[in-house]
């Protein structure tokens, strides 16, 4: 029997070319954006679980709370004594490991000179916890001894060609010769962190990288990300977690608090679960650019919608043309077929449409996977999507779609009254046509929303593009500063700026694009004494030159200047910012104020205007620039900000190469563009506002193929009505308004409907920016406009050509 339905289903299919044909692709293209996102979800919730211990492995994090008690600072890594610290008092942790990011590392093997960007210092228990495939090597045994390094396959290719590497001697940082012990494969592309260069942590504890007692006493260089694994279904919340206020005040201990002083109401520690790191975790210095569970829902709403909408567009299509088919259900049923082989024999057509729709978007979803891939940056594959725990779903998916699309119009066929129907008094109308009414507002609805949604994401984008941030960031490169340069700096700036393609040089701890996250106790002057500050003040260390080179303008006061000597040891600049929390009239009444940072005591010499240092997703914040001490410029600068002329970047970056290697032969030349970094800030959005997009075009089009059938079900309903009023003088004019006035009507309740869940769901959006626009009125206008006009073309269309035709060929029955 079920091979006689579908037989009859692919006759019905082959006869009604066209229908089916719209009813095809629409399904295809539904599960096709279906397949991708999938694809993309199954990506972001697989991070880390490569770990064959994933769900027994947590990550140490550290808050720091001001006065008030507020939080001012998260960050996703801790001090280096608290591993020893926290594996001693709590026995139950199996292993725990440090991680400590060497970032800028230049490295070198012969002539062979790289910069590597993913240098880490790991300990020998690293392997403990995470998996490492090594080539070469004991992943357990090869970080053991000081002074030794892994490195990943291509890595190891990059210094030592086709030759053995093990063993061999690489200088790291100009400072000091590892050993390489070890080399393994790249972590997945799913990982939290990709370490390509791994030094045994023994190393840091020679006093001349960074000291054994620094490590077991340094509680100020939050720097060290510590995991630890712990038995299975252990209750780590409960039994580390919540001990962690006791164990904070046993264990550390501020220089000159008094004796009743609890750490534990300034600083804090939680856990993290090692698979919820990636989705679930947003804090102040992550390793990597981390996703968003919101975005994972967001995306997966949508493949939810545009195949809902497939769905509504078959059940529309498959009504429509239910007048064709009422004179075969009429002589079935005469013939003796009962209602429910009338159903399944509905449903094997929309289920055979399902398989074809399914095979067909696998393979479209094959060719436009690297699309996709190129637009998010990642590296998706239909792999995940044909594992075993997917499969069977995968398989399910045609017979749910084809009876989540079929049951509405096979319970209606079948419904039909065959003396009816074979008289030719079939008419399809009440309940059915309000419920397919109701289908099309739905669809009309998802549409408006990704419209809006699509438009006030741009709109945020070219504010962002738009908004001035208080500095220059044109003609700006940044590179990573030298240590070799600490006795040079003044000698390699000069003949920088013998170039006239050369217009400035300053040198600070962090650069504009990043985020700040220093921050000192601050004291101002407030009658004859200094009263502390509240309020957190972020600290940037900077140069004479930092300011210039941006090109900050100095609302109050003036810029550090070596024309001052006591700039080298007393002076201070602030922002408006920080002006105001330290509630100052005025940027003016700050100058020549009494202030102290850090325990260091100075004065105020200049305001600077506000200025975007970090990302507008932050707002600005009070922060002092602080001119690092003669004794203390060793470590206190990360970065060289040069501003170049502009007018012929080539030549200039020849010249500030040849610079380069005079004052730092053994040091890579490396450098990035300010305005391509601060672009970066926004590459998430920017790749977000494309899918939207795409996905609202693709969303709309299947819309309107519902439409489609639903207006040529109602046109078919009413071709005597047209017929009788062009014999009674109707122009077709009239008529095409009589026509599309009802589905107008539609568009407009879907309209509203849209407009106000776009409204919330924009709104929280726009929330996660401390600065961004207002939603504009037109914009909800514009996208009920442009909903409307695609629906009128749609309907139009059809309604001229009725409106059109010979009314003597619709009559002539009667």
């Amino acid at each position: 029997m079920l091979r006689n339905y579908f037989k009859i289903a692919w006759r019905n299919l082959a006869k009604h070319k066209f229908i089916s044909f719209i009813n095809l692709f629409g399904l295809t293209v539904g599960l096709t954006c279906c397949l991708l996102i999938l694809a993309y979800v199954l990506n972001e919730l697989s991070y880390d679980r490569y770990n064959s211990r994933a769900d027994r492995i947590y990550r140490v994090t550290r808050s720091f709370l001001n006065k008030d008690g507020v939080q001012s600072l998260h960050l996703s890594s801790i001090a280096p004594p608290f591993a020893p610290l926290l594996k001693n008092d709590f026995p139950d942790i199996q292993q725990i490991t440090r991680v400590l990011p060497s970032n800028t590392t230049p490295m070198r093997y012969k002539d062979n000179i790289f910069n590597e960007q993913k240098a880490f210092f790991v300990d020998e228990h690293f392997a403990d916890l995470f998996d490492v495939h090594t080539v070469a090597g004991d992943p357990k045994t090869a970080l053991e001894a000081p002074f030794s390094l892994m490195l990943t396959e291509g890595t190891a290719r990059k210094y030592f060609g086709p030759e053995d590497p093990m063993n061999k001697v690489i200088r790291v940082n100009n400072q000091f010769d590892c050993k390489v012990t070890g080399i393994f494969k790249e972590f997945p592309a799913n990982a939290h962190m990709h370490p390509e260069v791994m030094i045994s942590f023994n190393t840091l504890r020679d006093s001349a990288i960074y000291g054994e007692n620094n490590l077991l006493t340094n509680y100020g260089n939050n720097a060290f990300y510590t995991y630890f694994l712990v038995p299975e279904n252990y209750p780590v919340h409960q039994r580390i977690e919540a001990q962690f206020p006791a164990f904070i005040d046993k264990n550390v201990h501020f220089p000159g608090a008094p004796s009743d002083f609890k750490p534990s109401k300034t600083t804090r520690l939680f856990v993290q679960k090692l698979t919820d790191i990636h989705l679930r975790s947003h804090l102040d210095d992550e390793l990597e650019e981390n996703g968003d569970i919101t975005r994972v829902y967001i995306f997966g709403s949508i493949a939810l919608f545009i195949l809902l909408i497939a769905c509504i567009n078959y059940m529309n299509l498959s009504t429509a043309r239910s007048a064709l088919r009422a004179r075969e259900i009429g002589i079935r049923k005469v013939a003796g077929a009962e209602r429910k082989e009338l159903i399944l024999q509905f449903l094997s057509e929309s289920v055979m449409i399902a398989w074809i729709a399914i095979l067909l978007a696998i393979g479209l979803t094959w060719l436009t996977l690297p699309w996709l891939n190129e637009l998010t940056g990642g590296a998706l594959s239909l792999a995940p999507l044909f594992q075993g725990k997917l499969l069977i779903p995968l398989i399910l998916t045609p017979i749910l779609v084809g009876v989540l699309s079929g049951i509405y119009p096979a319970l209606f066929m079948s419904s039909f009254q065959p003396v009816k129907v074979l008289k030719g008094l079939f008419k399809a109308g009440g309940g059915s046509i309000s419920f397919r009414k109701v289908l099309v507002v739905v669809q009309f609805s998802i549409s408006i929303i990704l419209i809006i949604s699509t438009a006030i994401v741009f709109q945020q984008l070219d504010y962002i593009r738009q908004k001035s941030l208080g500095f220059n960031k044109d003609h700006i490169i940044t590179m990573q500063y030298d240590t070799g340069l600490d006795k040079t700096w003044d000698a390699f700036r000069n003949q920088l700026l013998q170039s006239a393609y050369v217009k400035d040089a300053g040198r600070s701890s962090r650069i504009p694009g990043g985020r700040l996250l220093d921050e000192m106790g601050a004291s101002v002057e407030s009658g004859d004494s200094l009263r502390p500050v509240t309020a957190d003040i972020k600290y940037l260390a900077a140069d004479y030159d930092f300011v210039p080179t941006y090109g900050i303008s100095v609302v109050a006061g003036r810029n550090f200047s070596r024309a001052w000597s006591t700039d080298s040891s007393a002076a201070y600049l602030l922002n408006v910012a920080a002006t105001r929390v330290l509630d100052l009239k005025s940027p003016a009444a700050a100058i020549g104020k009494n202030f102290s940072y850090g325990n260091t005591k100075g004065k105020i010499v200049g305001v600077l205007g506000d200025f975007h240092f970090e990302s507008l997703h932050q707002k600005i914040l009070p922060m002092v620039l602080v001119l690092p001490r003669a004794s203390q410029t060793a470590g206190s600068f990360g970065r060289i900000s040069i501003k170049l002329a502009g007018n012929n970047l080539p030549a200039a970056l020849t010249y500030l190469e040849s610079a380069w290697k005079r004052f730092l032969p053994t040091t890579p030349f490396e450098y990035e563009f300010m305005d391509k970094q601060f672009g970066q800030l926004y590459a998430s959005e920017q790749r977000q506002a494309s899918l939207f997009t795409t996905f609202a075009c693709i969303a709309i089009f299947i819309a309107c193929l519902g439409l489609l059938g639903l207006s040529a079900f109602a046109i078919s309903q009413r071709v005597k009505e047209i017929g009788i009023r062009k014999v009674l003088g109707a122009n077709v004019s009239g008529i095409v308004m009589l026509l599309s006035r009802d589905f107008m009507i539609l568009v407009a309740l879907a309209a509203v409907i849209g407009s106000a869940v776009a409204a919330v769901a924009m709104n929280k959006w726009l929330g996660g920016f401390a600065y961004s626009i207002s939603m504009s009125l037109w914009v909800f206008l514009g996208a009920a406009i442009l909903a409307a006009a695609v629906a009128l073309v749609t309907i139009g269309v059809q309604a001229v050509r009725v409106a059109t035709s010979n009314p003597v060929k619709s009559l002539r029955s009667e």
